[in-house]
């Protein structure tokens, strides 16, 4: 699954128990007709992908879906959710794609034909 949308926060890394287990999170708002915000946490290893991100871009995050169930002191049952990310893409423009290119120019940097011919508009060789 994936979120998109702008950065609206970026949390501290914060570090857990003796253990040392790492959570990071970050709150993305979907851009539609009512936009949500969704925070999406980056645990462990993880946390070290939003070091490169800041709050007002535009990005793609690669999550899974956690549930947990939790029996309190009373013997009640407790379900938990939460949105881990795993991936998180820059989609700035001008940031270029994946392979490097950033596609073809835009059409204003091309000059139109001049010299066109009317009547050679069937000269095709097939």
């Amino acid at each position: 699954m994936e979120v998109q949308g702008k950065i609206k926060m970026i949390g501290e890394t914060q570090t857990f128990g003796s253990n040392g287990f790492r959570k990071r999170e970050v709150v993305v708002t979907t851009e539609e007709q009512y936009p949500q915000h969704i925070m999406v946490e980056f645990v462990q290893d993880k946390t070290d992908l939003l070091n490169s991100f800041q709050v007002g871009q535009p990005v793609k995050i690669g999550v899974n879906l956690r549930g947990r169930e939790w029996v309190n002191p009373q013997g009640e049952t407790k379900y938990f959710n939460s949105i881990q990310g795993w991936r998180i893409e820059n989609l700035q423009a001008g940031s270029g794609s994946p392979d490097g290119q950033n596609g073809p120019p835009p059409a204003d940097q091309f000059e139109p034909a001049k010299d066109l011919n009317d009547e050679d508009y069937d000269d095709l060789p097939f």
